[in-house]
């Protein structure tokens, strides 16, 4: 209701200054004073406006307050100090409001902003882990970020879909074929089989029934070894921690050896890469069956943290069904691209930058924005942005501008579409290049969020610049990098974790997490660590009750505890700062901690199942007393009003 009351007050400032002075400005700065004695919303608008108007700016403030008269919801206006103008919420209004009494003006204007569905159609991207390991503590800030968001958004009435990218034809991927195929050397009939058993452990764990239960979600886990790894079934370890300790090896394997030696692997990578791209081969072919069986363990693992989604695309399907041909024919026909005949990117199809920056770090261990550009068709210091390379081939900014494109429904074309991963509540599809004919859709969104690594903005910025050039200025202002930054280790969980920590890395605040080098924690680890301590906290509060009713009802408080710590500990730390992670920090029951929160919800609900009464029943109460204004008033009730205010 707050922020709807500043929109209000904007709408009202920005329509004086247009009748009064023939200003029109885009937006009105509103700020919150420094206390509540000054009101609740304040604005130096008059400040800014003293030179263009040649007037002192207590008086331009009088002469707006002037014209702004009475609104409702707003108990007066005032001008203060050099010439701010303080604004004061009718409180009583306000709260009555805030709780939805029928017929209040207030309440009907915001039913009609906020508390109607979205006629449009909301897209959220988060999550798009590289499928090439296991999922590791820093794709779970992502992923809880972007989850939290879409509850959200879903609880202010709009209608969202999720979609996790999938970039299963990178080099990520292909360093894990190497690593099969030419450090390992195992025969094609040998990967398939580890496959297929890892898939069939995954299905039998999935007909054990994967419960999705309110705010948490829990795979059935298999007997867990000492160290929190899954145990060994038919001698197998999870797919991904395979893949995982493979590829460390396979980005060593890279650098050992002579020169030439060196020179020879690292074509064989490439070789890799574009037999990846080009598909219709058996390395294609073993690429897809490991970044498919990884995939599924990502989605499981997420499901354990109550996170789902609704379609996964895939590069793979963009390039065979050449989504980047029908981008590249826009972008020459409205000038956004144009050819470089000399300089440095003689021979490439450019576009300009959206702004002066340097290339963004490779995120190898991140978000979908994590392919290396690194081979020498662009200098980070030209003005402009190599989209097509001088041998044809196409940046990841190319691809990510045709895949922008479908998401609103520009690009004229479409995936396929198959059902990939059955949730309780519905199903997950996947992209294809042949796909069922009955599938829902999921282009032509309104408005993007994509949950994405600060440290691709610059991409990201391109896209966008991308877009307006073309003549989509509509999609590029509904276009948003929803930006975090990465989770580090502290060097104390690095040591825990056993890894070899030296003195100059022990005195930094935080070591950061590298998958090349097999250097971080893996997500289901972590999950399963905290649900062990978090078991040990529930066996020694709770007394009474044996049996096997009582051990599920305490694995159960204890999974929900455990998910809910982890979850609020990356969300709590503003999202772009780096969070330096801690098991002491995650662990603690105690401050500014999920536990600590979830037991305040408890005692809160036992209050109302004691008094026999509901948080509704008693919202309505209070927006039927007459006196209400009464209560809120005065220095006394002060810190109730401020309480209101932050809930």
């Amino acid at each position: 209701m707050l922020l709807e009351m500043q929109q209000r007050l904007g709408r009202s400032i920005r329509a004086a200054l247009k009748e009064k002075y023939e200003l029109e400005l885009e937006s009105i700065p509103l700020e919150t004073p420094p206390g509540l004695r000054l009101g609740e919303i304040a604005t130096p608008i008059a400040l800014q406006l003293a030179r263009t108007l040649r007037k002192a700016p207590k008086v331009i403030a009088q002469e707006i307050v002037a014209a702004l008269g009475t609104m409702d919801g707003f108990a007066g206006f005032e001008v203060a100090g050099a010439g701010y103008i303080n604004a004061r919420l009718d409180r009583a209004a306000a709260v009555r409001a805030t709780i939805g009494v029928p017929s209040h003006p207030l309440a009907d204007e915001a039913g009609e902003r906020m508390g109607q569905p979205h006629r449009g159609h909301v897209l959220v991207e988060h999550t798009s882990i590289n499928p090439n390991k296991a999922a590791h503590i820093g794709h779970l800030r992502n992923a809880i970020l972007g989850d939290t968001f879409v509850r959200l958004l879903r609880a202010a009435g709009h209608k969202v879909d999720v979609q996790n990218y999938i970039d299963n034809t990178g080099v990520q991927v292909a360093d894990v074929v190497v690593g099969f195929l030419h450090v390992e050397k195992k025969p094609f009939a040998e990967i398939c089989a580890l496959i297929a058993d890892s898939e069939r452990r995954f299905a039998r764990e999935s007909s054990r029934g994967a419960l999705y239960q309110g705010t948490t979600s829990v795979v059935p886990q298999e007997p867990r070894n000492e160290i929190g790894a899954l145990a060994p079934v038919a001698q197998l370890r999870p797919f991904d921690y395979d893949c995982w300790d493979l590829y460390a090896r396979t980005s060593q394997w890279y650098t050992e050896g002579t020169a030439e030696e060196q020179a020879a692997r690292k074509q064989i990578r490439l070789d890799t890469l574009h037999l990846i791209e080009q598909g219709g081969n058996e390395t294609a072919e073993v690429a897809d069956l490991i970044s498919t069986a990884v995939l599924r363990r990502h989605l499981e693992t997420m499901l354990r943290l109550g996170i789902v989604y609704d379609f996964l695309p895939r590069e793979s399907e963009i390039l065979h069904l050449h989504f980047w041909d029908a981008a590249f024919e826009q972008l020459k026909r409205t000038g956004v691209l144009y050819f470089e005949s000399e300089g440095k990117n003689k021979g490439c199809w450019v576009m300009s930058r959206a702004s002066p920056s340097t290339e963004p770090v490779q995120n190898e261990d991140g978000a979908k924005h994590s392919e290396s550009e690194d081979d020498g068709a662009q200098n980070v210091d030209e003005d402009a942005k190599v989209i097509v390379r001088s041998n044809g081939t196409v940046t990841y900014v190319g691809k990510d501008i045709a895949y922008h494109l479908w998401k609103f429904g520009l690009l004229g074309r479409d995936f396929g579409y198959k059902r990939f991963f059955q949730y309780p509540d519905h199903e997950c599809w996947i992209s294809a290049v042949h796909g069922e004919t009955n599938h829902p859709h999921f282009g032509g969104a309104t408005a993007i969020y994509n949950v994405i690594d600060s440290r691709q903005a610059d991409p990201q910025a391109n896209v966008i610049q991308a877009l307006r050039g073309m003549g989509y200025a509509e999609q590029a202002d509904h276009y948003t990098h929803f930006s975090y930054e990465m989770v580090a280790l502290t060097p104390r969980c690095a040591e825990e974790l056993g890894y070899n920590v030296t003195e100059e890395d022990k005195k930094k605040p935080y070591i950061e997490v590298s998958g090349r080098k097999g250097f971080g924690v893996k997500a289901d680890d972590l999950i399963d660590k905290l649900i062990a301590a978090t078991r040990a906290e529930v066996d020694a509060r709770q007394t009474g009750g044996t049996g096997e009713q009582a051990e599920a009802a305490r694995q159960t408080i204890a999974r929900q505890i455990a998910i809910g710590a982890l979850r609020y500990f990356m969300l709590k730390v503003t999202r772009n700062s780096v969070i330096a992670f801690d098991f002491k920090d995650a662990l603690s029951f105690e401050g500014e901690t999920g536990p600590y929160i979830q037991y305040a919800v408890v005692r809160i609900r036992n209050i109302f199942r004691k008094g026999g009464t509901t948080a509704e029943a008693e919202l309505a109460r209070l927006g039927e007393l007459a006196e209400l204004g009464a209560f809120l008033a005065g220095d006394d009730n002060e810190d109730i009003w401020a309480l209101w205010l932050r809930a």
